[in-house]
């Protein structure tokens, strides 16, 4: 396929592609992982135990919806050519299933509250999958890398305010009623029944509601192609084609291979380093909210100085860095303790000196956390980018579905062996340890991807 020579879009459309990020992360910061979550799981089922298989399922299920799906909306899209569409379709499920999470009542059904938060995690996924796939649209291949950090940092900045606010300002204490700052929450939200976790659905879904405008105001898109029922038939029949031509740009299958291996590593990470440490400090959901905190500011300025080194490097090595920095962080986490880390190496005073995080072997462990937050923006956002380069404008819709299959495919894999290693040796750093084997996996097959696709142009 002849590629079109792409023109770099206006400033106000490439800042508008890049504020979807600043509008969608709150979704994942305050109501997967940090707030809503753990309100789920704790304090709305029966017991946690109940709580967290629910939740589990619920992520699993759109995981494989998300999963199949996207590689065969990404080439109907092809077809049809704008991608605006198809983000205003899911962000109306998105909005609209969020919204309906503040009436997940202590006592409710937890299927309704799993079957929306489930319905919102797949409309967040596909509107990553078209907006990701209008990027080669945008700037030459030579700034691609750049601009794919800077939005991911811009997605975290959003996510790191919208948890400050929520912590600072929403969610209140059950048995004081009084937030993290000693005041009132706002709205006259009750914490005893929930009302200040229940909000942030609604919170979130106003937040991507007003912040993805400039995208469809200012953004261009794709010229408009078949109409529908024509181009899902050839959309089927193009993805067919290319799950057959993929296997043959092996430069591309690599890749997929690669990133389908360092994701489930760095996801289990993200997803597993926060209640490892919990179990063994027995940190309070403040600890953990203040640790994710910390690590959204790292994450900010570690996308942004990535955006520098990915435009001078290349995607490729930006990854691979990123890699040796999670893989040395994970060492970092399994091998610290109460009053030791680097397996003994090197012995930490046991001294409580009150307050958060308040012995040294729970300093080393945000230590080692500086480094994953460093890191993890820049894996994933390279990664991205690396894809951009590799694809020409016309199959990106197609190719970044299939980008999305590879993120998905395996994503339980090394969550399933984590805990598998653990209950087998009834050694929690040895579960964590198997988190090492993918990150590992995941740079060597990196290592034999070619650099021609991914190498900024001059």
């Amino acid at each position: 396929m002849t590629e079109t020579v792409v023109q770099r879009a206006s400033g106000r459309g490439i800042w508008g592609w890049m504020f979807f990020d600043w509008a969608a992360q709150p979704f994942f910061t305050v109501v997967t992982t940090f707030i809503f979550g753990p309100y789920f799981v704790s304090r709305m089922a029966s017991d946690p135990a109940t709580g967290q298989a629910a939740w589990g399922y619920g992520i699993a299920a759109a995981g494989f919806v998300i999963a199949v799906l996207s590689p065969v909306l990404g080439s109907i899209a092809d077809q049809t050519g704008p991608r605006k569409p198809w983000i205003a379709f899911f962000a109306a499920i998105k909005i609209a299933s969020l919204s309906m999470l503040w009436f997940a009542a202590p006592g409710s059904s937890l299927f309704m509250v799993v079957l929306f938060f489930s319905l919102a995690s797949v409309a967040a996924e596909f509107s990553t999958v078209f907006n990701d796939s209008m990027m080669p649209r945008l700037v030459p291949k030579a700034e691609i890398g750049r601009i794919s950090n800077l939005a991911w940092g811009l997605g975290y900045l959003g996510g790191m305010l919208a948890l400050i606010f929520v912590v600072a300002f929403l969610a209140g204490s059950p048995q004081t009623g009084k937030t993290i700052i000693g005041a009132d929450p706002l709205f006259g939200l009750d914490p005893a029944l929930g009302e200040d976790a229940r909000a942030t659905g609604p919170l979130s879904a106003l937040w991507y509601f007003v912040f993805i405008l400039p995208m469809f105001l200012f953004t261009p898109d794709a010229k408009r192609g078949l109409p529908a029922r024509p181009a899902v038939r050839a959309g089927l029949a193009e993805l067919k084609a290319t799950l057959g031509e993929v296997r043959r740009r092996s430069g591309i299958f690599r890749f997929l291979v690669a990133r389908m291996t360092y994701q489930d590593g760095v996801n289990a990470l993200l997803a597993l380093g926060g209640t490892f440490a919990a179990a063994m400090f027995d940190w309070s959901i403040t600890e953990i909210g203040v640790f994710g905190i910390i690590l959204n500011v790292v994450a900010i300025f570690g996308c942004w100085y990535a955006a520098r080194l990915d435009t001078a490097l290349g995607s490729k090595t930006v990854v691979a860095i990123a890699l040796v920095m999670l893989s040395v962080a994970t060492v970092g986490i399994v091998s610290t303790g109460p009053g030791y880390t680097l397996f003994g190496a090197l012995q930490l005073p046991t001294t409580d000196t009150g307050g958060l995080f308040a012995t040294a072997a729970e300093k080393a462990y945000i230590l080692y956390g500086l480094l994953i937050g460093l890191a993890f923006g820049p894996v994933q956002a390279s990664s991205r980018s690396y894809m951009a380069r590799s694809v020409t404008a016309e199959e990106s819709g197609r190719y970044f579905g299939i980008y999305a299959l590879a993120g998905r495919a395996t994503s339980f894999a090394a969550p399933f062996l984590v805990a598998t290693v653990t209950a087998l040796t009834g050694s929690a750093r040895l579960g964590m340890a198997v988190i090492i084997l993918f990150l590992a996996g995941g740079m060597w097959l990196l290592a034999g991807t070619p650099y021609p696709a991914d190498r900024p142009q001059k």
